[in-house]
């Protein structure tokens, strides 16, 4: 497992990633962290079930959305690896991609507020019943990112986007 600090205004969030489980996914993730795409990037959305921001959606869910900064230039969309193959759930603090449809996840990312299985294969929150990549869990944190999720919003987008300082991998001694 590698860990990444997640680095923003309201104080730092550590995360295991899980390469074993999940390793295009993983990988994919960390070639953005190593290039420092996320660098002066943001969590710019914020889904909230109480007081409920999403009236167009029967399965409501609570995540945060960051994204690298503008101009940075996405790699190809990856695989989806679901969550009956990772072996991972979408548990409070799990880490995992946004997409649209299958297999079109490329930089967006989201962190769960309480568990969310309906995120999982087979879930349904989104109408293909194919569920989202997870690949990781939040270790240190959940503190700041509960903060991150209650700030201001409109729609589903923080007013203003909250700051990512910076994402970068720890390196642990052995």
């Amino acid at each position: 497992m590698s860990t990444i600090r997640i680095t923003t205004p309201h104080g730092i969030i550590r995360v295991a990633l899980d390469a074993s489980a999940a390793p295009h996914t993983v990988a994919n993730f960390l070639a953005y962290v190593r290039t420092q795409a996320y660098t002066d990037g943001g969590f710019w959305r914020t889904v909230v079930s109480n007081p409920d921001n999403q009236p167009n959606n029967t399965i409501k869910i609570d995540v945060i959305q960051g994204t690298i900064r503008t101009g940075v230039e996405k790699l190809a969309p990856l695989p989806l690896e679901r969550t009956t193959t990772s072996g991972l759930c979408h548990r409070d603090g799990t880490i995992s991609m946004g997409r649209f449809a299958p297999d079109s996840a490329q930089a967006d990312f989201f962190i769960c507020i309480g568990d969310q299985p309906e995120l999982d294969f087979g879930g349904l929150r989104n109408p293909d019943g194919q569920g989202f990549a997870a690949f990781g869990q939040v270790i240190e944190g959940m503190d700041v990112v509960r903060v991150i999720h209650r700030q201001p919003q409109h729609e589903q987008q923080f007013t203003p986007a909250i700051p990512i300082i910076q994402i970068d991998e720890e390196v642990i001694a052995r």
